[in-house]
């Protein structure tokens, strides 16, 4: 680990030599650039990746991505970072560090209307039937699958759940959103079982550490888990699984909004429950939910 940090920061600063005096630009650009940098360095970290920057794959790349897009990075900030790093990488082919640019196989991301990948009802069946339950942290995952899928909450709103905003045996949760916005969401039977049996099981063998022993979710350190740490699980379940689509925490959240509104589920109601300001936020469901149709139609018409 040490000596992949040492030999990623040495690539830094030869990078940042190379910006100011041999393209000669301005600090502020140069700083953007080397933000980009430590940025995508950081994310390898948080998911345990121990391998040096030259040793990055477009896998790893397109897993940061996704990551930017569950954080609510707008598509500008991602073209912008997808720039920086390919400047990065390109500068390092230079340098015969690397025999290719990974960067260079990433699309950037279209503005405008974006309709979020969703799995099928099965397909999250077969993730939950991965989870191995004798493992200690088996039954945990598999209360963090149940929830997100369950309740349809973001990533942040699920690691800083707190027990004290449970109210299983009346059905719901309390939950603190986006601009620190409370709303109370349903939790069904399955989820709520789920909580339990983790919360009631492996969570209290954890000595948990001072300031968090209110929190829900806990890594094996007794700590509150981090979104890092909750992109990296969804990720090998959904490989567990055999899913080949491109999986994240967010992912669940769209599928409990697609599946609400292909169930006939009123628009408001799921607003509600996601806690989006505006309904035309919740209105891409809708979008979904005619690719659908249209995709079903095609697959199965005779004549289409």
């Amino acid at each position: 680990m040490k000596s992949a940090t040492l030999e990623n920061n040495m690539y830094i600063r030869r990078f940042k030599q190379f910006l100011l005096l041999e393209k000669s630009l301005s600090p502020k650009t140069v700083e953007a650039y080397l933000h980009d940098v430590d940025y995508l360095n950081q994310f390898l970290e948080k998911n345990g990746k121990t391998t040096p920057l030259q040793s990055v794959t477009v896998e790893d790349l397109r897993d940061l991505l996704v990551y930017m897009h569950d954080q609510a990075k707008e598509a500008s900030s991602q073209a912008r970072f997808i720039s920086g790093i390919r400047a990065f990488y390109q500068f390092l082919m230079m340098e015969k560090i690397v025999p290719e640019n990974p960067a260079a196989l990433l699309d950037l991301p279209k503005k405008g209307l974006h309709l979020p990948e969703v799995l099928s009802v099965p397909e999250i069946e077969a993730i939950i039937r991965s989870i191995d339950l004798s493992k200690p942290e088996g039954h945990r995952n598999q209360a963090i699958i149940e929830v997100m899928y369950g309740c349809g909450l973001r990533v942040s709103e699920l690691v800083n759940l707190r027990l004290s905003w449970l109210r299983l045996s009346e059905g719901y949760v309390r939950v603190i959103g986006k601009g620190n916005k409370e709303r109370i969401v349903p939790i069904g039977e399955t989820a709520s079982k789920a909580l339990l049996q983790y919360i009631e099981g492996i969570r209290q063998q954890l000595r948990i550490k001072k300031d968090f022993e209110n929190f829900v979710f806990l890594n094996r350190r007794g700590e509150k888990m981090t979104r890092e740490m909750v992109f990296l699980i969804t990720k090998q379940l959904a490989k567990s699984a055999g899913i080949t689509k491109t999986i994240s925490p967010h992912t669940f959240r769209h599928s409990f909004a697609t599946h609400l509104i292909e169930g006939g589920a009123n628009l408001r109601a799921v607003q509600e429950m996601l806690g989006h300001e505006s309904i035309t936020t919740t209105e891409i469901y809708t979008h979904l939910d005619r690719d659908y149709i249209q995709s079903t139609i095609a697959q199965f018409h005779p004549r289409y």
